[in-house]
């Protein structure tokens, strides 16, 4: 584990997870409890991972919140806990609750027809051996695992589709780690950790964890009291103020706050 905030104190921090009547922690899922995986339905947890949710979700001490990109239909299957945790899925636009409750931010009409309108492309776009990805609000072409040249010639392909939807600005233009992504306005991953911490109040100690672009609005919303934490294997420019890398060190995260969280 590296600090990347020169001020922060982790032992500290910890202790106050363990003081603290409240206690929030919130983890993205594929590259942070999860390798990435060239078909993204086949991207399981790591070992060990699912045990240590299971433990901190059944001290009853802990809202733990899984925060993904990710359609909640699609990430729920890969779990493989044995309770479920609290999802935000589509970067916060849909939500479930641990009793299986679900609701859905209400999406503009015209950011559908924008999405269908992105629809048409696809076919194109999978033939150049790009694999789409359908969401609520989104529509992501993934191109993990091909050469570098066919890369090229998928984004200058999008690009060149891009044009005819950028003037309307009902869907932003996201890259991530392996592709590029068409998404609704409205909601990031900051928006829906603001909106989990409000839920809580002031006072709650939290904690966010997560590896991609799309993280580092997470990260710049954890307030001064929580902590951001970065979960690469190579190190990358970012707003969080820890790094760790997968999936050892993610395990030992885990242990420790299941051990800090102990009543």
């Amino acid at each position: 584990m590296q600090k990347l905030l020169p001020a922060l104190d982790l032992d500290g921090f910890f202790a106050r997870v363990h003081a603290a009547a409240t206690r929030v922690l919130m983890l993205d899922y594929d590259g942070t409890l999860a390798p990435f995986h060239v078909d993204p339905a086949q991207a399981r947890p790591y070992p060990g991972i699912p045990a240590l949710l299971d433990a901190i979700i059944q001290t009853g001490q802990t809202r733990l919140v899984i925060v993904s990109g990710r359609w909640i239909k699609s990430l729920v299957p890969l779990l493989g806990l044995k309770a479920m945790p609290e999802i935000w899925g589509s970067y916060g636009w849909e939500r479930s609750s641990p009793n299986g409750d679900y609701s859905s931010a209400p999406v503009q009409a015209s950011a559908f027809e924008a999405l269908a309108t992105a629809e048409q492309w696809v076919a194109d776009i999978e033939r150049l051996g790009a694999r789409c990805e359908r969401k609520p609000t989104a529509l992501a072409f993934h191109w993990r695992g091909l050469a570098k040249e066919r890369v090229v010639e998928i984004h200058s392909r999008i690009l060149e589709k891009w044009t005819t939807l950028a003037a309307q600005q009902e869907l932003g233009w996201h890259d991530f780690d392996g592709g590029i992504e068409f998404r609704a306005r409205g909601w990031d991953k900051g928006e829906a950790v603001k909106a989990i911490l409000a839920e809580n109040g002031p006072g709650a100690v939290c904690a966010y964890l997560g590896d991609d672009l799309d993280d580092e609005h997470a990260f710049k919303a954890i307030p001064d009291s929580g902590l951001s934490v970065l979960v690469r294997g190579q190190f990358r420019p970012t707003a969080a103020d820890l790094w760790i890398q997968p999936p050892q060190e993610v395990r030992e995260f885990l242990v420790r706050w299941q051990q800090a969280g102990a009543r």
